[in-house]
């Protein structure tokens, strides 16, 4: 089988010849820059400064050579605006605090204090404050809370919210379209479009980054879960303008790629802690799940694509409801979290969700373990998900900074073994 059919009997719960693995296709499937600089070294390819895909988190492109090397089978199709706002073109050398070499949007502006922090600006202009810092001896940014306090008698989440969401421009339809092609008909990888805009309620998108303005309303990660209780009509109201924009935005964006890809990426919201959930599953009901169901349903019914949902941590009480709102793939698995058990999570829900991620912990194991203990946990997760198809392999999110490579080694020399190559 090539990979992109490998995917496709996977993603429809058939067992594939083989292993389907990924590395690098997605914004929480990927690896940091600086780990995949030691990476290349340790596999004796180019070394070259890194491309950095995702600037919030530092990670780097994968590129043709590393994913033959480790015979990938699944990419991305990303879009050409990075996470900052700034057009991923005109790269320009930049390197990391611990010195790695990497390659950074032309657009994309610096600064530095007096401790070493380096902060950076939304759609790279340095007439606005600065939206993420990095510390000194950091390998990736965090957002700044540029909104402040809000004022409970004036919210109004349409004008709060009305910087955070646009309508696909052509410019970047026609991109898409190009880039979707390229990718289709220059290689025979499985392809997830990486779709933006879609996450309802994505703590991570409340400061808004990529904003120039200041960011109105609730945007502290604080007020937000409390606003699930105290403003439920303010959360209803914006996930109801937000999903008229998305549906807007599919339309545009099937025109754009057709059936060139398998897999859509819509969500990156959290839902889950290390021990439970973040909301009840009634406050889900209520004010998420109408919304991703009218999108999932959307999408089913206008296209062949599976949809992809990212929600970290214990998310075991919310699976019912997910798989009703029509989720076809759950990433990353958190494993190490309360209730997710991987024979528990394979045996109730192997027929529910194609489960993409889960192959090793990446708080604990891959970066802390020896090489014979990754191994082993990741022979230990393959058995248990791949049983039936259904699986996909990839670590528990981002695979981050200063991870051992001898631990990434171990970590493919298990897939290998399980792939028989």
């Amino acid at each position: 089988m090539t990979p992109r059919e490998r995917l496709i009997r996977t993603i429809n719960h058939q067992e594939p010849d083989r292993l389907v693995v990924d590395l690098g296709a997605t914004s929480q499937t990927g690896i940091n820059a600086s780990t995949l600089y030691q990476l290349r070294k340790a596999l004796g390819l180019e070394e070259r400064p890194v491309t950095i895909q995702e600037p919030a988190q530092l990670l780097g492109r994968v590129d043709e050579d590393l994913l033959q090397a480790l015979e990938i089978d699944v990419i991305g199709l990303w879009g050409p605006i990075n996470t900052l706002g700034v057009k991923n073109e005109n790269w320009k050398r930049w390197d990391m605090p611990d010195g790695t070499p990497t390659l950074m949007a032309g657009g994309m502006e610096f600064s530095t204090d007096e401790k070493g922090a380096i902060y950076t600006y939304p759609q790279g202009d340095k007439s606005v404050p600065p939206s993420m810092v990095m510390p000194a001896d950091g390998y990736f940014f965090d957002n700044i809370d540029r909104g402040g306090e809000f004022d409970e008698d004036d919210l109004d989440p349409i004008r709060d919210f009305a910087d955070d969401f646009s309508i696909i421009d052509d410019e970047t339809a026609k991109y898409l379209e190009r880039e979707s092609k390229r990718l289709y008909e220059e290689t025979n990888l499985g392809i997830v479009g990486m779709f933006g805009g879609a996450s309802f309620g994505d703590v991570f998108n409340l400061p808004a980054c990529w904003v120039k303005k200041k960011p109105q309303g609730i945007r502290k990660m604080e007020d937000w879960l409390m606003a699930h209780v105290l403003y439920p009509d303010y959360i209803y109201e914006l996930f109801d303008f937000q999903s008229e924009i998305i549906l807007r935005n599919l339309e545009i964006y099937r025109q754009a790629v057709g059936d060139r890809i398998q897999v859509i990426w819509i969500s990156g919201t959290d839902f889950g802690t290390q021990n439970g959930p973040f909301v009840s599953p009634e406050i889900y009901r209520k004010l998420y799940k109408p919304f991703q169901k009218k999108v999932n349903d959307w999408i089913h019914k206008n296209t062949n694509w599976k949809v992809f949902y990212h929600t970290c941590g214990s998310i075991f009480d919310l699976l019912d409801d997910f798989a009703e709102a029509g989720i076809d793939i759950l990433n990353p698995v958190q494993c190490s979290a309360a209730k997710m058990d991987p024979k528990t999570l394979k045996e109730k829900y192997g027929d529910k969700f194609v489960f993409w991620g889960g192959g090793v912990d990446t708080q604990q194991m891959l970066p802390f373990g020896t090489p014979e203990e990754v191994k082993a946990q990741v022979k230990e997760r393959i058995d248990i998900f791949s049983k039936g198809g259904g699986y996909v392999f990839n670590t528990i999110h981002n695979i981050v900074g200063k991870t051992p490579v001898e631990n990434l080694l171990a970590m493919f020399e298990a897939i290998n073994e399980y792939r028989g190559l």
